[in-house]
């Protein structure tokens, strides 16, 4: 019966890639074939030198560093980002997570990482949104590498003002000291990934490692984040 409802269902309504709004090809799977070939990929996960890590230069001790998309305007992977971090579809942050993480397996520079871990939504914010699309994009990264995911051990416990229409000192300002550690012991001597959607200025994700590091000095952190944009890091 299974299979006789998929029929039906693929016939009167047919998945459409969520890039290009074209009916998605048999077998393909998040976005469609030419979507996929056509990706805006940094290429940054299999360089130890990239315009990402730079970005944290002199703000946090990383060991890798890489963005998987460039977020372009009017290109329609940005509208698969706003459609997970806006409208509910955490479906496809996770499987966006499986596809990069997939990337940063075959790159060989992540393999020594031992725990992923999202950055984390203030409870007010993930129960009015309903989940973390970082977690979800976390939570893929982690099956692909074949690592646990941590959601628990860091907390965001003071709600801040979203970051969207900040300058750029005000984004500084505005996450400084909103993180915590309350698992310290479970993060001990471990080389985390911490993850997040979107980089812009990369104050939230500095904040971040900065409070996991004041409570566990002896981690190693890299950072991978889903997109960037060319501006952020004013690359050609």
């Amino acid at each position: 019966m299974s299979s006789i409802w998929k029929d039906l269902r693929d016939l009167f309504w047919p998945p459409l890639c969520p890039v290009c709004g074209e009916r998605m090809p048999d077998g393909a799977r998040t976005v469609c074939t030419a979507c996929r070939m056509d990706a805006p990929l940094t290429g940054f996960w299999t360089q130890v030198d990239n315009p990402v890590v730079r970005k944290f230069w002199g703000l946090v001790p990383v060991v890798n560093a890489s963005a998987f998309l460039f977020f372009v305007r009017g290109n329609g992977y940005r509208d698969l980002i706003h459609g997970f971090k806006y409208y509910g579809r955490w479906r496809q942050a996770l499987e966006m997570g499986a596809w990069y993480g997939g990337e940063l397996a075959a790159g060989g520079l992540y393999a020594g990482v031992d725990v992923v871990v999202p950055v984390p939504l203030h409870l007010r914010k993930r129960l009015r949104r309903g989940y973390n699309q970082a977690e979800y994009i976390a939570r893929g990264i982690a099956e692909s590498l074949g690592v646990p995911v941590d959601v628990h051990s860091v907390r965001r416990h003071r709600h801040n003002p979203s970051q969207a229409l900040k300058e750029h000192r005000q984004r500084w300002e505005n996450v400084r000291g909103i993180f915590s550690v309350r698992r310290p012991g479970r993060l001990c001597g471990k080389h985390i990934l911490l993850v997040d959607d979107v980089l812009t200025t990369g104050a939230t994700v500095t904040s971040c490692a900065e409070a996991i590091l004041a409570a566990v000095p002896d981690v190693r952190i890299s950072i991978a984040v889903l997109a960037v944009s060319r501006h952020n890091l004013e690359v050609a």
